[in-house]
């Protein structure tokens, strides 16, 4: 019964004792509907909706922006988020996964943001715009929906004005928004007459009498229309109950007025700002309300619940006007949340300067402070024993406070830059403290002891080592001395280790920088837990993968696809051990833009081990674990409210048993599966390569294997048309070598062929390379020259290929070109369909000069070059993959240097 207008859509319906709540984002996402129908009440007040029915992807173009019920609880109106906007009607208690009834609204429509029922006729609905109304229809078995419009030229009624004072019309139609004083807000079905009443910012109710004949209420007479003034103020909200009419205005003030327009009762003492929201209890009784009209009549006296822009939300007692506060949260963003290590409590941060922490077993707030010099907190942490606790904020300032009573010592207030505070980490023995800023800074504080006066935070250095953002910052503890060690990740690929145990006073220094990623951007950073002998640092990019490196040597041991759900992982971190979770039994807990997540340990690519749903519907923008691994908790950014969710390990295992056992999951990942053309060549090709290795004209009696050795890997990838780069394949190579030297210390040089299907499903890219991503390139590279399109100048080309990146040498760049078009010396005499006539007049045959035009388009690139086909438009984002012709003697002759093309 209360709509919240934190981004999301919400409303509740109750028929007779069982209450339903429909839950939308604005996002592409879905429609969850929930029932509490036996649920004690005390169940509901706390938010323990059972969902009966989700239907995905209702407008996937834009999200859900509203959503009304029928009287009967039986439809669903769904109001779209998109450009052109959609109307969809469902009838949410059948499985169907189409709507009922659909329409799409024109761009004359203007953008609606309000849906609703005709109470006494479900086959009618209404919505409207800041200056327009619609009236739909379902009579004749479709959607149709007619404007509300007024021609001129009649009489029309507006109270205040005479027929000289209208207001000039508009395309032969009047301007009803400007005889209402202002835009439109909300609009109701009157309870017993065929009329629609619209409220406006100017105070104003707009009266339509409609007309039986649906297509006759886009041609109104003047008379048809009443607009009645009834306020200065803008009115937010109006609704209707007991054959009543209730608004609620910018100021707070909430009129009940009978259909006459005349107040029955007011209500200006609440306090509140403007009113989003007025919601009626299905409880009413009989009474009077004293002096409120000239005539005291008996009235049906309901409570009523308001919520307002500010996020405040009031029951207020019809009868005496008292207001009850239920929910009063500051509405400014709130991008920061940590867990203390061993109670019950979470702290959480906004943009207001606002700190709280609440002990989430009670859903109490034990303590609060107000920060007024230093607003905006980024940032907050609790060291690992719970007695200190670091924020961060966007002016640089770094407060060190006491949890219990969140205050601090002037001396233990420091700021060493200006810019904002981003992550805020403690080390595992609570000596160090070390701070981020969005400067690519990183700041170091120790904990020192003096003597007779307590410890105190102090200043160690302070270094700028990397020159694009920093994303991540980890504390961890040396293998051989088990102190500790700090690592910073930045944007910039690189993973850098600071000396602490020689670094002194205004002197941080650096023990050695790493570069992890190849074309790659890292997101976040977390331990691996101990599933090995070897300890490992998990590392996630944007590209889908999640990597494991040595936390000694740096080297990638493992490459995993990581989940795929829409975008990728923003934060990781391993879930504390709990008692549901079995001995040795790890998992991961994760965030994506807008999604939450768990995912099983460890890692090995099944995309089955993973689950995802989403928290905030603007996004998320952190999240933290509990001490004892039962709840995380979700930050929503611009979205102001902090989300605890129970964690469920059995359902995940659970669902994770679905997608079935040893390769099963691996061939869901290959187009067609187990039985698809994909696994049957791959296969073919595998065994070719065993042929291979053995030597293809060799007489001798066969050794059948079910292994090929690691050398033929990389061109077995090529002719599944992945093609790795010179350090992928050193990864690749690097993952087989040492993927059992921990436990048995002997190099593993050979690969099966369910070990291959691993290594190509987690080494591959997650999406096809598009023609969007070439023509990105383009645009770096190439240059316009006044042409709508960038060119790349072939010796610019030729030089980058041999100088950047992966260097290539003159004969490796012409043995791939001379691959990619076909040119080889047998060929000669013969005309190439690939090559354009006019490239081979006036130069031999087979030189780059005559195949190759001085500017290189991306149509000739994509098409002449590459040999990809064209799609219809050559920049339209189109998944293109190289074509298999030539894929078995890719096999038997492909060069290493084909994987840099």
């Amino acid at each position: 019964m209360l709509q919240l207008m934190w981004g999301s859509s919400s409303i509740t319906h109750s028929t007779l004792s069982t209450y339903f709540r429909v839950t939308a984002s604005p996002s592409p996402a879905c429609v969850s509907a929930r029932t509490d129908a036996g649920l004690p009440r005390q169940t509901r007040v706390r938010g323990a909706w059972i969902p009966v029915h989700t239907m995905f992807d209702c407008h996937p173009d834009g999200g859900v922006i509203a959503m009304a019920f029928s009287r009967d609880s039986k439809y669903l109106a769904t109001l779209g988020n998109e450009k052109l906007q959609c109307v969809c009607i469902w009838d949410w208690t059948d499985d169907m996964e189409e709507p009922l009834w659909y329409t799409e609204l024109s761009a004359q429509c203007g953008f609606q943001t309000y849906i609703l029922f005709n109470p006494n006729d479900s086959s009618q609905l209404l919505s409207n715009s800041h200056n327009k109304v619609l009236l739909y229809t379902t009579s004749d078995g479709t959607l149709k929906y007619y404007f509300l419009r007024v021609m001129r030229g009649y009489n029309i009624n507006v109270a205040g004005l005479d027929d000289t004072e209208d207001p000039p019309p508009s395309q032969g139609f009047y301007n009803i928004v400007a005889m209402a004083g202002g835009a439109f807000s909300q609009s109701v079905f009157h309870w017993s007459k065929r009329q629609i009443l619209t409220a406006s910012a100017g105070g104003s109710i707009v009266v339509w009498d409609l007309m039986e004949d649906f297509a006759a209420n886009e041609n109104l007479t003047r008379a048809c229309v009443n607009v009645m003034s009834l306020q200065k103020e803008p009115i937010t909200v109006l609704t209707v109950t007991d054959c009543c009419i209730v608004t609620g205005d910018t100021r707070g003030f909430i009129t009940i007025y009978d259909e006459n327009f005349l107040p029955l009762a007011w209500y200006e003492k609440l306090n509140l700002d403007a009113i989003v929201s007025i919601s009626f209890s299905k409880e009413s009784k009989e009474g009077y309300l004293e002096d409120c009209t000239l005539e005291t009549k008996p009235l049906i006296i309901r409570n009523f619940v308001v919520s307002t822009i500010s996020s405040i939300v009031v029951h207020v007692d019809a009868k005496k006007g008292v207001a009850q506060v239920l929910l009063d949260e500051e509405s400014e963003p709130l991008h920061t949340v940590a867990c203390h290590p061993k109670e019950p409590l979470v702290v959480m941060g906004d943009q207001g300067g606002v700190l709280k922490v609440r002990d989430y077993n009670r859903k109490v707030t034990l303590k609060s402070r107000i920060f007024e010099d230093d607003k905006h907190i980024e940032s907050v942490a609790f060291d690992p024993e719970g007695l200190y606790l670091a924020v961060g904020f966007s002016s640089g300032v770094v407060q060190i406070l006491d949890p219990n009573t969140l205050e601090s010592n002037p001396d233990q207030t420091f700021r060493f830059t200006e810019e904002s505070i981003s992550h805020i980490a403690f080390s595992c023995d609570s000596k160090f403290l070390a701070t981020a800023d969005t400067g690519k800074a990183v700041t170091v504080f120790c904990l020192r002891a003096h003597e007779s006066e307590p410890s105190r935070w102090e200043y160690l250095g302070r270094q700028r080592p990397h020159y694009k953002p920093i994303i991540d910052l980890l504390f961890g503890v040396h293998e051989d001395s088990k102190k500790p060690r700090l690592l910073s990740l930045g944007k910039d690929r690189v993973l850098v280790e600071y000396d602490l145990e020689l670094s002194s006073v205004d002197n941080l220094l650096l023990l050695n920088s790493v570069r992890i990623e190849q074309s790659a951007v890292p997101t976040c950073m977390t331990w691996y837990p101990p599933l090995s002998a070897e300890r490992s640092l998990l590392v996630v990019s944007d590209q889908y993968k999640m990597k494991l490196f040595n936390s000694s040597s740096k080297m990638c041991r493992n490459t995993f696809l990581g989940p795929k759900y829409g975008s990728p992982l923003k934060k990781v971190a391993v879930i504390p051990a709990s008692k549901e979770c079995k001995k040795d039994s790890y998992y991961l807990a994760y965030i994506t833009q807008e999604k939450l997540g768990l995912q099983i340990l460890p890692l090995d690519g099944n995309p089955f081990k993973s689950i995802a749903l989403i928290c905030h519907p603007s996004g998320v923008s952190a999240f933290a674990c509990s001490y004892d691994g039962r709840f995380v908790f979700t930050a929503g950014g611009y979205d102001p409210s902090v989300m605890l969710w129970e964690i469920s390990l059995n359902a995940l295992e659970a669902a994770a048993s679905l997608g079935g056992e040893d390769l099963a999951p691996f061939y869901t990942l290959l187009d067609g599966g187990r039985e698809g053309p994909l696994f049957k060549e791959m296969e073919d090709f595998f065994y070719y390569c065993q042929i291979q290795h053995q030597g293809v004209d060799s007489m001798e009696t066969r050794q059948v294997s079910t292994k090929i050795p690691f050398t033929e890997v990389p061109s077995l990838m090529r002719s599944l048309a992945y093609f790795p780069t010179e350090e992928e394949i050193e990864d690749i190579h690097n993952e087989v070598k040492f993927s059992k030297y921990a436990e048995t210390g002997q190099y593993n040089h050979e690969v099966d062929l369910g070990e291959f299907i691993k290594l190509y499903v987690n080494h591959r890219p997650a999406f096809d390379v598009s023609n969007d991503a070439l023509a990105q390139a383009f645009q770096v590279l190439g240059t316009t020259d006044g042409k709508e399109f960038p060119v790349l100048d072939r010796q610019e080309l030729l030089e980058l290929l041999q100088e950047r990146g992966e260097p290539m040498s003159p004969d490796e760049v012409a043995e791939c070109f001379t691959t990619l078009l076909g040119l080889c010396e047998e060929n000669e005499e013969k005309e190439n369909p690939r090559i354009p006539k006019e490239y081979l007049r006036g130069k031999p045959e087979g030189s780059l000069h005559n195949v190759i035009s001085d500017k290189i388009t991306i149509q000739e690139f994509i098409n002449h070059i590459l040999g990809f086909p064209l799609p219809p438009e050559s920049t339209s984002p189109s998944s293109t993959r190289t074509t298999r012709a030539t894929q078995k003697s890719d096999v038997a002759s492909s060069s290493e240097t084909s994987a840099r093309i």
